[in-house]
């Protein structure tokens, strides 16, 4: 799905005049953070006429991440997320189990336990995955989610074997680009205001991109699930100011990276796995909207750790995982319970982060 490229080179235009009289998004992240590196997920969205340079490599593949982390017996569980898909065999016993679908490309789990069949169940999913005030239901078949990878935390440990597909930023996300603050401020990001905003991007009313547009507004209208802070920011400056009024200014930002798009492959979980953070960090999910958005989350139920990992064919990828060590005030139908087949608040849920999100703890 692409915007309007009118509506883009009108943003851009209003953005370059901005910033002659202003601080860059890049400036005002050195003059806020001037001993953190900026991760090439954020680098990535920075418009080139004011990005000096591009700093630390972060992604993890739009396409699709694709998961079996099966043990010897068949069956087991296989999700699929996105346009490219995330696969996960991750089970135990015998054959049977569970289906789930999600978004365009598809969300298929196959989990089941004990002897026989089960007929398939499938969920679709509109909301954010990342947005766990959600249920996952049948009205939301065609929606398009962020990818998104559920697994537990005990299955977080060296030696455990994957099958992983990461693959690349697709080319019609590459109009996308932070705003100056002081542009994004003067443009409207609410439900009262929706109409205003879709003439604003010349959005037809009824169509897939107004659609996009309104569902992303309204989901960071939603209030967050209890003990979590939520922001939807639309600018840089305001991601960084959110994330230190948290966290402070002494902070790391992190994210996927893969160096290389690769095809279906093993992967097995290596030494050094580190945690990041066991107690609280800064969480930013990119948004699909005509520029950057990213809803921004904060909780002290979280656990952060670098996972690095090992291909069959010599490749190393280095992922990050952010796990969830209270789900008890999540919607009891999230589609992680459906996934896994837990219950709220009995186990740590985890997740690995896609290319373009971020994710911010202490140093």
């Amino acid at each position: 799905m692409e915007f309007p490229m009118l509506s883009i080179f009108m943003l851009l235009n209003l953005a370059l005049v901005a910033t002659q009289a202003s601080l860059t998004p890049e400036l005002y992240w050195k003059s806020k953070l001037p001993t953190t590196p900026m991760p090439k997920a954020i680098t990535d969205l920075l418009h080139s006429d004011w990005t000096e340079d591009k700093s630390t490599s972060v992604a993890v593949g739009k396409g699709g991440v694709n998961v079996d982390a099966g043990k010897t017996k068949p069956g087991g569980t296989a999700v699929n997320v996105g346009k490219g898909g995330v696969h996960v065999n991750a089970g135990k016993g015998k054959p049977g189990g569970t289906s789930v679908n999600v978004g365009k490309g598809g969300v298929n789990v196959h989990a089941g336990k004990g002897k026989g069949k089960r007929k398939p169940v499938h969920v679709n999913v509109g909301h954010s995955p990342f947005d766990y005030n959600y249920a996952a239901s049948e009205t939301q078949l065609h929606e398009n989610p962020n990818v998104a990878l559920f697994f537990l935390e005990k299955d977080l440990h060296q030696g455990t074997k994957l099958n992983l597909q990461f693959t690349k930023t697709s080319n019609d996300a590459a109009a996308t680009f932070f705003l100056p603050r002081q542009v994004a401020d003067s443009i409207p990001f609410s439900s009262n205001k929706v109409d205003d905003v879709l003439n604003k991007f010349s959005l037809k009313p009824g169509s897939e991109e107004a659609e996009i547009v309104k569902n992303t507004i309204a989901e960071c209208e939603e209030p967050g699930v209890v003990g979590e802070e939520k922001r939807c920011v639309t600018s840089l400056e305001s991601m960084v100011d959110f994330t230190t009024s948290k966290l402070g200014k002494n902070v790391e930002a992190v994210s996927t990276d893969v160096n290389k798009e690769k095809e279906l492959q093993q992967y097995t979980i290596a030494p050094g796995v580190k945690k990041l953070t066991e107690d609280k960090a800064v969480v930013c999910h990119k948004e699909n909207y005509p520029y950057a958005v990213f809803f921004c989350h904060k909780t002290n139920a979280v656990k952060a750790y670098f996972v690095p990992l090992e291909g069959v064919d010599g490749s190393r990828v280095k992922a990050v995982a952010v796990c969830h060590t209270d789900t008890s005030k999540w919607n009891p139908k999230h589609l992680a319970f459906q996934v896994l087949k837990v219950k709220p608040g009995t186990v740590s849920v985890c997740h690995f982060l896609p290319q373009d999100h971020v994710v911010w703890v202490p140093k």
